[in-house]
């Protein structure tokens, strides 16, 4: 979404993140990934994922998933080669809540629900071009 932020902003639409982490584990990730052009806020007690219906996916389906990706190939880019970033990744997937699925919602600025997608997996993240077509109708 960084790369794509002044197509987001010409429907009059930001970005705020939210993270299933701590303030300090989220400073720690703009460290070696920012910066971002938008907010990234926290949520580590998970009240906003849970209360907007979020799943958490079950370790085995997770972990089976990723294992037949590397194997196959269509897993790229999971580990980054950048060494700190590599660093980082590892720590979160020991540390992190790692199988609650994200999503990707649009609100009024009234906080009305324009649209949702709540993914189920991994590879079920919407994509930005969908995105970009629900701001325009909406717009």
């Amino acid at each position: 979404m960084r790369e794509r932020m002044n197509e987001i902003t010409q429907y009059g639409f930001q970005v705020v993140v939210i993270a299933p982490s701590k303030g300090t584990f989220i400073k720690l990730f703009l460290d070696e990934f920012g910066p971002y052009p938008f907010p990234i806020l926290g949520d580590p007690s998970r009240e906003a994922y849970k209360g907007m219906g979020h799943k958490t996916m079950p370790k085995w389906k997770l972990l089976a998933k990723a294992g037949f990706g590397f194997i196959t190939g269509q897993v790229k880019g999971f580990i980054p080669s950048d060494q700190k970033q590599k660093e980082f990744v590892m720590k979160s997937m020991k540390t992190q809540d790692v199988y609650i699925q994200g999503g990707t919602w649009l609100f009024s600025p009234q906080g009305k629900i324009l649209w949702k997608h709540i993914d189920d997996s991994p590879e079920n993240h919407a994509k930005i071009d969908e995105v970009l077509v629900h701001m325009n109708q909406i717009k």
